[in-house]
């Protein structure tokens, strides 16, 4: 009888971890994002979310789109150069990202040029090389 209670227990538990672990890889799952196109939006950021596990740019078009922008997790951001305060509500953003394979208004950020003349990627490796210095002083 206690062979079979360990092995229900067994059971359940496998399961359980199975769930869990489908759900862990769809999560950090990019094939949503159509990796082989980019799209350039240019708009108003209305949301900034320093979040983890991913932060995100919300930005609004001048033909009435809004647009949700995935990026990598903070401390991932924070080695290309990124700060949280690099965006705030209403800033002008130019925006290179992979859309959404459903053609929804969304996509992965690929890099963003910021109100100040930088140019930021999606973390090492992902967008530009280096940080850009911005805009010359006048």
């Amino acid at each position: 009888m206690k062979f079979l209670r360990t092995a229900g227990l067994s059971t359940a538990l496998l399961t359980m971890l199975t769930w869990g672990s489908e759900s862990l890889l769809a999560h950090h799952s990019f094939a949503m994002f159509d990796t082989a196109k980019s799209v350039t939006i240019t708009g108003t950021v209305s949301t900034f979310e320093w979040t983890n596990p991913h932060a995100y740019i919300e930005v609004d078009t001048a033909d009435a789109k809004h647009w949700s922008v995935e990026m990598g997790s903070p401390s991932i951001l924070m080695q290309s150069g990124w700060k949280f305060k690099d965006l705030k509500h209403g800033d002008k953003v130019t925006v290179v990202l992979n859309p959404l394979k459903d053609g929804k208004t969304g996509g992965l950020l690929v890099q963003v040029t910021l109100p100040d003349g930088r140019t930021l990627g999606n973390g090492p490796g992902r967008g530009p090389t280096q940080p850009s210095a911005g805009a010359p002083k006048q």
